[in-house]
């Protein structure tokens, strides 16, 4: 059963001025030291940040509350597995708010994909509840 399905499409060029203008702003506001030293390690950081910001953008959109309702930004880290596949770890607000909307006798899963072309980045993430085996 889907519960949620969010959308970003960022424009990498936006997140490159702002990274000029309040990077160390921004970043501590939208991003965890995991997501910072992943950004970092790349060549075109930027393009990193932008995907980040869009997936948590999809998901605040599949949760159902934007950022609002004690949804925060740093609510939701993206993380990859070891083949690169991304995963969004929720936490404080964003879990409360994933719990609220699961059915009692069903566990939540949340598929996120990302992607990028310069100007843009663009997520989608899908939350579906499935029963409890």
């Amino acid at each position: 059963m889907i519960l949620g399905i969010g959308t970003d499409l960022c424009d990498i060029r936006r997140i490159e001025k702002v990274l000029t203008r309040f990077e160390e702003r921004f970043i501590d506001r939208i991003f965890d030291c995991q997501e910072y030293e992943k950004a970092k390690s790349k060549l075109k950081p930027a393009h990193s940040y932008a995907q980040g910001f869009a997936a948590k953008e999809a998901c605040a959109k599949a949760l159902g509350t934007g950022f609002r309702q004690g949804v925060f930004w740093r609510d939701m880290a993206i993380r990859n597995l070891d083949t690169g596949q991304p995963f969004i770890e929720i936490k404080r607000g964003a879990l409360i708010r994933l719990r609220a909307i699961t059915p009692k006798d069903m566990e939540s899963q949340i598929n996120i994909s990302q992607s990028d072309e310069y100007p843009y980045a663009h997520a989608i993430v899908i939350i579906s509840a499935n029963h409890i085996k």
